[in-house]
């Protein structure tokens, strides 16, 4: 877990220059600029409780209340938390295992943090489990095709994919040390392994959307928790 707290060390950089700086909302990447997806793929929420696994600084609170929904969350970084705390209510602890109660909220999200998780699928098993049966899960990240220690984006409209794009692997390459993975490192599923990682959970598969241009730098994933609605 040193990995996903290396957060701490970073946290005010996180929020003041990574998430902060001029061109913030329109970098595709920069998750203050995801807040579309959310809407297009969660939808309103009628006042009911959506855990976001991994809030960092919390910011996609707000865009979870102008949804409808009840944001809290849970995240191992206690640097970011003591920045989200003032956003909404948090916890913090391990997103492989989760201090929730099976089947209690009714949708979760994940934006930009799969990466961040030495076992995601062991993530989308706990976000399975604390979903209600019919529960929608919401996964925003990095498009796994074409970021990480394999892509070289330095040319925005000519990325180069370099061995190593099926390798499941954890690594502190990148492209520029401007960004977040030369300073935490960051895990890579295939597209293939990210996929089932939805269907060994228990996650029904219902949308897709990718965003970036020319290449896509995200990914994102509406599934739902097998049975019925709750009433």
């Amino acid at each position: 877990m040193t990995r996903t707290a290396a957060y701490d060390r970073i946290a005010d950089w996180y929020e003041r220059d990574f998430l902060g700086g001029p061109a913030a909302g329109a970098t595709a990447g920069n998750p203050r600029g995801l807040g579309h997806l959310l809407g297009e793929l969660l939808g309103a929420g009628a006042g009911a409780a959506c855990l976001e696994i991994g809030c960092g600084t919390g910011v996609h609170a707000a865009r979870l209340r102008e949804l409808g929904w009840a944001p809290v969350s849970v995240d191992l970084s206690a640097g970011m938390l003591r920045h989200a705390r003032g956003r909404l209510p948090v916890a913090q602890g391990d997103a492989a295992r989760l201090p929730i109660r099976d089947g209690s909220v009714a949708a979760v999200v994940a934006v930009m943090v799969h990466t961040d998780m030495p076992d995601y699928p062991a993530v989308l098993h706990e976000a399975a489990r604390v979903l209600r049966p019919g529960g929608v899960f919401v996964h925003i990240g990095v498009h796994p095709c074409f970021c990480g220690g394999f892509a070289d984006r330095t040319d925005a409209d000519a990325v180069v994919v370099r061995p190593g794009y099926l390798d499941a692997d954890w690594t502190t390459a990148s492209w520029t040390d401007r960004g977040l993975r030369d300073k935490v490192g960051a895990g890579h599923l295939p597209l293939s392994g990210l996929l089932h990682g939805f269907l060994d959970a228990g996650l029904a598969l219902e949308r897709f959307a990718e965003h970036g241009d020319p290449t896509p730098i995200v990914m994102a994933v509406k599934a739902r928790r097998s049975g019925q609605a709750a009433g």
